[in-house]
């Protein structure tokens, strides 16, 4: 059944699944939380939180608030105070099974005076702050689970924002997260304070990039993306900063989520653990079923996951609040034999490494309320665990054709404590990190096979990599302060902070000189609608483990004098918000590298790596590198008022980093030119649909260099790149359309949501760089050859050939969702 076939039958099915449905009795829903000050995150009373349907409440001393009997249907919410500015949350959706809860921030009132007039119910749709005045977007949880394309994966959702690419290719399966031109491993990720260092399933040990997300929708609260003018406080930030904040658990009833879709299959609860509704809980479980998908269609992986998420959050007393997060994935990617072989399938089946991994984060966070401000600490520990293997024929795994037998290890025990001040107008921030490191990583890897000719010369000696890291256990710590305040009358925004990294581990590493980090930003209003932002700072990151603890075959440390990456970031811009709903951004952006990892052995930067499933840095480096990545973005975003909402971003921009001739080449997510549109409408009677658009321009790539191919494929599995030619070759372009379509239906405690997600629905072509391999015979049982007789083991007689990467990939998933 071809691409087509498969797209009938699940409309088709789709379609019979909404004829087949009983009509549901309507009910009314709920909508409660807390609102606090954003400032000291003091619980405020006396808020007014107007539905728009009319319904509204003030909220108690606690801050509490909790509004019943609402429609069953999408709305706004509004929240204002005397002394606060006003604050609309749109694209509530109210339904018969699940109760929404909030945690709202209130900013108190800014009041411009002379000719500028800021009316603060204009300010609701902004996402930036004084301390990142640009460069900065944010997503809700409704606005996630409904994107077109998505799926429900944060990582694939956040592609929609200026700035963000997704990879080479951009319509790949991967989710590398590439912001502004730089490296998928230049971007950190918080969750409710706490770092994570592993949001994919199968990620790249290095880099941050892999398949599928494993953060649950269903807990997040909204994300925040700062692709500059970071603050202080966030540490190895080069290009991105994402805050993910969870809701906490609903304190009124135990209810829950069930989702069913083509891929997975997951479940969400959440509800009181006390009777004084201090103690709340979220918990979580996913499965994946790929590994039966692609079994049926025929394709020789078998991907597997798990994963597990939990928050529990306990209100100690009136000022100090404890959260306990916990998340973790169990991740399995083996092979199987095809039922019928084709070129395309048997590369796949040994170009790709046996993968084994398991990942968890888990922490406590306290918040304690202090005299005008607030304090923060965090204890957390995560791990990382990752085994590769792979051989020559991976069906039959035979131990004299081991390539690849890699086994790794990355702990990191972390304490955070921050302080929030506010005083006489200065927001004044300061706090320090300490980590403990644990690192292990044993590693065999046959870079080259000895090559001999038919008289048995050598000729290509054997390069074989085996060693046990020498690094085991170590130090990081850091510190930072931020001040910020506004001037003249309100108009102007300035903040200034400053930061310093230190470790135990490489050379200069406890010299926090070499890492001060200031960053100064700038806001001014220049009328009512209008304000023109500006930031610079220099920011640093320290090598990736897989850099530190690489070893020679003796066992020696060759990366312990490995510099911190060096970032410095010039951005300016543009804000226009016109309505409550509607918001217009227009920025320019120069980043700057130094201190680059280039590698030894092929000569090229690894800010290129790490977008496929091998792992970045496992090898000799020097820190001499260079780098720059620099252009425009354009970002409009609506909000859902009168049952529609869109966003488009624009970015055109040119990223380049130094090979080890110090000349600056095109980098691999040089894509020039990114366009994300989206569009949904709600319709009545609970019908919804949204359209993508995206367009990626064409990547570089690098050539194979034949010569080397030809003599390594047999033991690789596939062809060897030409350094030499690094992005010589350019993809062309990529485009797609997404589509998605719901329908919900609310019983008296329940609703039912039926979607239908169709990923490239007009089948564009998503072209990818070609693969080299050796022609196969008609049975593809061996390989072609040039004189009848059995393949040599240089490949002299066998017939090179590449197979194209353009296939035609149209993604359905019908999906049920259960909220009870």
């Amino acid at each position: 059944m071809n691409h087509k076939q498969t797209f009938r039958v699940l409309l088709l099915s789709f379609l019979s699944c909404l004829l087949c449905t009983m009509a549901m009795g309507q009910s009314t829903g709920r909508v409660s939380g807390t609102v606090v000050d954003k400032a000291t995150q003091q619980p405020l009373a006396g808020v007014s939180v107007t539905h728009s349907g009319g319904k509204s409440t003030v909220t108690d001393s606690n801050g509490l608030f909790r509004i019943t009997g609402i429609a069953l249907q999408t709305c706004s919410i509004e929240y204002s105070a005397v002394g606060y500015k006003t604050q609309t949350l749109f694209n509530i959706v109210i339904n018969a099974g699940n109760e929404n809860n909030y945690t709202v921030e209130l900013e108190q009132n800014i009041t411009a005076l002379n000719e500028v007039v800021v009316k603060t119910n204009k300010r609701t749709v902004k996402a930036a702050t004084l301390e990142t005045p640009l460069s900065v977007q944010r997503l809700t949880t409704e606005e996630i689970k409904s994107n077109p394309g998505g799926n429900f994966d944060i990582s694939k959702v956040i592609q929609t924002l200026p700035g963000v690419g997704g990879g080479q290719s951009g319509g790949g399966f991967r989710n590398d997260i590439i912001i502004r031109g730089g490296a998928p491993n230049e971007n950190v990720f918080y969750l409710d304070g706490i770092e994570i260092p592993v949001i994919n399933h199968f990620q790249t040990q290095g880099s941050s990039g892999g398949p599928q997300g494993i953060l649950n929708v269903s807990f997040i609260e909204d994300v925040k993306l700062s692709s500059s003018a970071f603050d202080a406080r966030y540490d190895n930030a080069m290009s991105s900063v994402f805050q993910f904040k969870q809701k906490n658990g609903n304190p009124n009833k135990l209810q829950g989520n069930f989702r069913l879709s083509a891929t997975e299959v997951a479940a969400t609860i959440e509800g009181p653990l006390s009777r004084n509704k201090k103690t709340t809980f979220l918990a979580s479980a996913r499965r994946s079923y790929l590994e039966l998908l692609f079994s049926a269609i025929d394709l020789p992986i078998r991907p597997n996951y798990w994963d597990f998420q939990t928050k529990i959050t306990h209100q100690l007393n009136k000022k100090t609040t404890i959260s306990f997060i916990g998340i973790g994935a169990i991740d399995e990617f083996k092979f199987a034999p095809v039922k019928k072989a084709t070129p395309e399938k048997l590369y796949v089946l040994n170009s790709n490494p046996i993968i084994n991994q398991w990942n968890y984060t888990f922490g406590l966070t306290l918040k304690r309320l202090l005299k005008n401000g607030f304090l923060n600490m965090a204890l957390s520990r995560n791990s990382f665990e990752n085994d590769i293997e792979q051989f020559e024929d991976n069906q039959l795994q035979l131990p004299g054709q081991r390539t690849l037998l890699y086994n790794a290890n990355e702990t990191e025990n972390k304490f955070r404590i921050d302080v929030n001040k506010n005083r006489q107008g200065w927001k004044i921030s300061y706090g320090a990190m300490l980590q403990f490191v644990e690192y292990d990583n044993s590693t065999f890897s046959v870079i080259r096979k000895e090559v001999k000719d038919s008289t048995g010369g050598v000729v290509q000696p054997a390069v074989i990599v085996n060693f046990k890291s020498p690094l085991k256990n170590f130090w990081k710590m850091g510190a930072f302060a931020q001040v910020s305040k506004r001037f003249f009358n309100n108009r102007l925004g300035v903040s200034a902070g400053l930061r310093t990294d230190m470790n135990t581990f490489t050379g200069d590493g406890m010299n926090g000189l070499q890492t001060l980090s200031p960053r100064v930003s700038v806001s001014y209003v220049v009328a009512d609608k209008w304000t023109v932002n500006g930031s610079l700072g220099r920011y640093y990151k320290i090598a990736p483990y897989t850099i530190l603890g690489f070893a020679d075959n003796n066992g020696n440390a060759v990366n312990k004098n490995s510099q911190y990456l060096r970032s410095d970031h010039y951005t300016a811009g543009v804000e226009y918000l016109p309505g409550d709903n509607l918001r217009f951004t227009v920025e320019g952006f120069y980043k700057d590298y130094g201190h680059v990892p280039v590698s030894v052995r092929d000569g090229i930067s690894l800010s290129n790596l790490g977008s496929d499933f091998s792992v970045l840095g496992n090898e000799a480096v020097v820190t001499n590198g260079k780098g720059r990545a620099y252009g425009f973005e354009v970002f409009i975003q609506k909000k859902l008022t009168r049952r529609f909402f869109g966003i488009l971003s624009l970015t055109g921009y040119r990223s380049e980093y130094s090979n080890r001739n110090d000349k600056f080449i095109a980098s691999s997510w040089d894509n020039r030119y990114l366009l994300s549109i989206t569009w949904g409408y709600k319709f009545p009677r609970n019908w919804e649909l949204g359209l993508k658009f995206r367009y990626q321009g064409g990547a570089p790539y690098t050539p194979f260099d034949e010569t080397a191919s030809r003599l390594n494929y047999l033991s690789r599995g596939q062809g060897v790149m030409d350094y030499n030619r690094l992005n010589a070759v350019r993809l062309n372009a990529f485009n797609a359309g997404d589509v998605r379509i719901d329908k919900k239906w609310n019983l008296k405690k329940m609703t039912f949501d039926l979607f239908l997600d169709v990923t490239n629905w007009y089948g564009a072509k998503n072209i990818a760089a070609p693969s080299y391999t050796f022609k196969r015979t008609a049975d593809n049982t061996g390989f072609v050859t040039t004189n009848g007789l059995p393949v040599k083991g240089d490949g002299s007689n066998a017939v090179p050939v590449f197979l194209k990467n353009d296939d035609i990939s149209i993604t359905p998933t019908i999906g049920l969702i259960i909220e009870f």
